[in-house]
């Protein structure tokens, strides 16, 4: 029977079992959503603007591991999207983005709401397609959905022309997909294996360094093993908080500018450091010349074009993290079944954990100004760690990085590569709506929540009961810090005046509203905040000028940090 483009997508989707999408209406693809009430299991969630709606459908693929998939229409509905598509792709999450075009005939005439959304989003995609003909559509579909997921996962745009969306034809589903071009490595070479085994064998300082491609591959079971068997101490970038238990003692907190003093000594005077499915991100690293001086360093990733980037490696492994690992344990096992690992590097880890003990993250407590710190310790004892934690970006981010603890994976999702304003709370959504009986809350400052306040309409009106809780210091936080330690306290353009009342803004949403200015009142508003149906925004009044500790100035190396 033949369908339409629009009915041949919407089938598509629901083959992938997608249940949520999150878009925005427009000309361009009005013919999606006149077939959209067809399928009851696509819920499509109605965001207030296209970036919410590529953050909320990340947010979604972050909790879940699933794709998740965006909807908007030609012209500035594509464009409004490129920010959360590159968040996307500098963190690799698996997204589709469909956009409406015009007509195939009317493509570079300039038509109304007519942009080359390829050419624009290619530098920041995975892969992407502009479909010229209704018979490929659900073959490209199908490989969207492929390449979103598997290797390194990253979005993937499909361009859809109006007359290819009115273009009727007998589709053809696939119900596989292979591609010549295409096939990701993902086991790991063997002899790569033996040889890591060998250099344990011979180290007395091992560390592993874990980042987001543990979380992509679901190897945290296999890194949590290694760490304990082993005795191996585990530090971690961003982007791969909660792959291993934040409160295992093994666990050294993050490294890199605001890392731990113990994460980043460690670094300093490990002599084999075991990265895995992290890219060696210049926030990580700092003087890339006296990143890890001392160590062999092992590099484990699915993309083979992240190793030997930023720094030289002794043993590479291109594969994918979870298999990898699986294979050292086994290669491990079978090699030095009598060795007693954690004896072999007992004096090791009482080093680090001097460090630990010697300089733990810290803060001077206040009942007023409140300390920023003391309400993220305050959120993680009354969820117990149990709660999805989103962020927006700066000290907020920080702080949530530092002070929570994340005890299983994809239970924090914040912008790591691309540092996105605005994204955590559109995430939240996202994340809410795959869990809506879990905990999400998303952790923001003043100023980066008011980038996409106007997702709260999106809340309200779906009763999405993600709960905002604000660190309000009246600055651009993180840029004020650098202007005090580095441009003689010149707060240029990061003081901002005119704040509106968050509680009243809540409240004209359709919200709830609390603000706190007193250290006592924060444990109980918070319980009231997370006890209380629908959305919510908790207005923490903080110190203005509380800055983020440790943290490494740029172009030094890690050890040379400022602790105060």
């Amino acid at each position: 029977m033949e369908q339409t483009g629009a009915q041949i997508l919407l089938e598509c989707l629901f083959r992938e079992n997608v249940d949520a999408i999150f878009g925005f209406p427009g000309g361009a693809v009005i013919d999606i959503y006149h077939h959209l009430p067809s399928y009851p299991a696509l819920r499509h969630y109605l965001v207030r603007h296209e970036q919410g709606a590529i953050h909320a459908a990340d947010g979604y693929a972050r909790a879940t591991g699933r794709v998740g998939v965006c909807l908007v229409t030609s012209g500035p509905g594509a464009t409004n999207t490129v920010t959360g598509i590159a968040t996307a792709y500098m963190d690799s999450i698996p997204v589709v983005i469909l956009t409406g075009q015009v007509p195939t005939p009317l493509i570079g005439n300039d038509a109304f709401q007519e942009v080359d959304i390829v050419g624009i989003s290619r530098p920041c995609v995975k892969h992407n397609y502009l479909v010229k003909d209704v018979r490929d559509l659900a073959w490209i579909i199908k490989q969207a959905f492929y390449l979103a997921r598997t290797g390194r996962p990253g979005p993937v745009l499909v361009d859809l022309p109006k007359d290819i969306l009115q273009a009727k034809t007998v589709p053809n589903y696939p119900e596989s997909i292979t591609m010549r071009s295409y096939n990701p490595h993902l086991e790991p070479n063997r002899r790569q294996l033996r040889k890591v085994a060998g250099l344990l064998q011979d180290c007395k300082r091992p560390l592993f360094y874990s980042g987001g491609g543990v979380i992509s591959a679901g190897a945290s079971e296999e890194l949590t093993w290694l760490s304990r068997n082993l005795g191996i101490p585990v530090t971690s970038t961003l982007m791969g908080l909660g792959a291993f238990p934040g409160d295992d003692p093994l666990w050294l907190g993050m490294l890199g500018m605001h890392g731990t003093y113990a994460a980043n000594m460690a670094v300093g005077h490990t002599d084999l450091l075991l990265a895995v499915g992290a890219r060696f991100d210049d926030r990580v690293t700092g003087k890339v010349s006296s990143f890890a001086p001392a160590a062999k360093v092992v590099h484990i990733d699915v993309d083979p074009t992240s190793i030997r980037k930023n720094v030289n490696v002794d043993v590479p492994i291109v594969a994918d993290c979870r298999l990898a690992l699986k294979g050292l344990r086994d290669e491990i096992m079978a090699c030095a079944e009598e060795t007693d690992w954690p004896a072999k590097y007992r004096p090791w880890l009482e080093q680090v954990q001097t460090w630990q003990r010697d300089h733990p993250l810290q803060y001077v407590f206040s009942e007023e100004p409140i300390k920023p710190q003391f309400v993220v310790e305050k959120i993680y004892a009354l969820t117990k760690g149990e709660a999805i934690i989103t962020t927006e970006v700066g000290q907020n981010q920080m702080w949530a990085a530092q002070f929570s603890r994340f005890h299983r994976p994809r239970t924090f999702l914040t912008s790591g590569g691309l540092g996105t304003m605005g994204y955590g709370f559109p995430a939240a959504i996202g994340a809410q709506v795959a869990f809506p009986d879990k905990l999400v809350i998303d952790i923001a400052g003043d100023g980066s929540i008011q980038m996409n306040i106007q997702e709260m309409a999106t809340a309200v009106s779906y009763n999405i009961p993600v709960k905002i809780v604000i660190l309000n210091n009246g600055y651009l936080g993180m840029v004020r810090q650098w202007q005090e330690l580095f441009y003689n306290k010149n707060y240029c353009a990061t003081c901002m005046h005119a704040n509106p009342d968050f509680v009243k803004l809540a409240e004209a949403y359709g919200a709830t509203g609390f603000r706190v200015t007193r250290a006592g009142d924060v444990e109980d508003i918070l319980k009231q905040a997370f006890a209380a149906p629908g959305p919510v925004i908790v207005d923490v009044i903080v110190a203005q000028e509380e800055n983020v500790y440790p943290m490494v100035p740029a172009g030094a190396a890690l050890t040379d940090m400022l602790l105060v």
